[in-house]
């Protein structure tokens, strides 16, 4: 951790990158996995005009646009194993797939929900088998919905493997597949509950192997430790961290918890918390902060305390919806509500034009939908 934290002390701006529209907010980053490529990685952002974009890492140069058109997309991510290809959730009842390879602009994959689905989360599991969405709730309806992820070029859109519907009772708004167990998927709900599902088991009853209550509105999940620990950020700041491993022991099972991050972290001031992320090789758990005027803030969690390393300044001007830590080369790359992309490298210098004021006026981009769903099963995938 020493090292790390060493590391992470020595961020500087070193590239940026502004969108043609000053007006748009950048909602979520993801960067391509591919190792053997590591010196052309891509970042795929998400932006509020319904637009995802891919960029050269290294550079931050813009090398394509993808227009999803009147629907609401939700979340970005790369293929595990092929990264030309991102995908997106969508709210025309799709979650869409683009390569990068392909000209125009067209998805060439979808993945089509039942009627009336509006996904508003979603992931890839690790192997790229499995797609699975969650809708918003409507009525007393709200669902996770599973396709078989393999890209099939020229192919008609394909229909969900089948759906849970019985494990939360309101929006699902994060589905997390484990990162090197493509079998465990997790999710969080504004109903509090943080659910882990067994996808090898042939019924929802018994794929469901441990529930966990934040006892408030769930942002963000992630997965963390070397086995079965699983985090969570809530809408009111909170942070909380299970080892399920301990769920059938004498040990108790919640590791950390904290109810209001702003009150807690000393060193620095946040007033939002963005994201977690765990980084593998280094046992280490980070989560990131925020401010009404842009600041980062990097804090280390352990099972005592919470520790404040870094924050970063000078680099975005307004409220920064979407961070991605690169646990390969310590590097960071934000995204804000001042249409800015940033990169974020160790002992660098900033070489890029200095930080403008936001232009934006004060608006919401909570981009809220309603659904309507149809019940069934998941069915096992041979």
């Amino acid at each position: 951790m020493e090292v790390l934290a060493e590391q992470l002390s020595h961020l500087n701006l070193a590239r940026r990158s502004a969108m043609k529209d000053s007006t748009t907010y950048i909602l979520d980053i993801d960067v391509s996995k591919s190792v053997e490529e590591q010196n052309s990685q891509t970042v795929a952002i998400l932006c509020s005009d319904k637009t995802i974009r891919l960029y050269n890492k290294e550079t931050m140069a813009c090398l394509h646009e993808y227009n999803a058109g009147p629907t609401v997309l939700s979340g970005v991510r790369f293929s595990h194993t092929n990264s030309n290809l991102v995908f997106s959730a969508c709210s025309d009842a799709t979650v869409k797939l683009w390569d990068a390879r392909v000209s125009g602009t067209d998805a060439v994959q979808q993945y089509t929900g039942y009627p009336s689905n509006v996904f508003i989360s979603f992931d890839v599991s690790s192997n790229d088998l499995v797609v699975c969405a969650g809708t918003e709730k409507v009525g007393d309806d709200v669902y996770l919905v599973f396709w078989d992820g393999r890209y099939t070029p020229g192919t008609e859109p394909k229909e969900p493997l089948g759906s849970y519907s019985e494990s939360h009772n309101d929006d699902i708004t994060q589905v997390r597949f484990h990162p090197t167990n493509p079998s465990l998927v997790a999710t969080g709900s504004t109903d509090g509950l943080v659910n882990v599902f067994d996808l090898n088991e042939d019924n929802e009853d018994d794929a469901l192997t441990s529930t966990c209550n934040s006892e408030s509105s769930v942002n963000i999940i992630g997965w963390a430790g070397r086995d079965k620990q699983v985090y969570c950020l809530t809408h009111s700041e909170g942070f909380l961290w299970w080892d399920l491993d301990q769920v059938d022991t004498e040990e108790p099972i919640t590791l950390c918890k904290v109810e209001d991050m702003r009150e807690y972290v000393s060193g620095c001031h946040i007033d939002y918390l963005i994201a977690g992320f765990y980084i593998r090789g280094r046992d280490a758990l980070l989560l990131v902060g925020g401010t009404q005027d842009g600041d980062i803030s990097l804090l280390n969690c352990n099972f005592e305390k919470v520790t404040h390393l870094k924050t970063l300044t000078g680099g975005h001007s307004t409220i920064v919806r979407s961070v991605y830590l690169c646990g390969d080369d310590d590097s960071l790359i934000s995204g804000g509500e001042d249409a800015q992309l940033l990169l974020w490298k160790p002992k660098v210098k900033d070489m890029s034009p200095k930080k403008r004021d936001s232009m934006k006026a004060a608006s919401s981009v909570q981009q809220r939908v309603r659904v309507h769903n149809t019940k069934s099963f998941l069915t096992k995938q041979n």
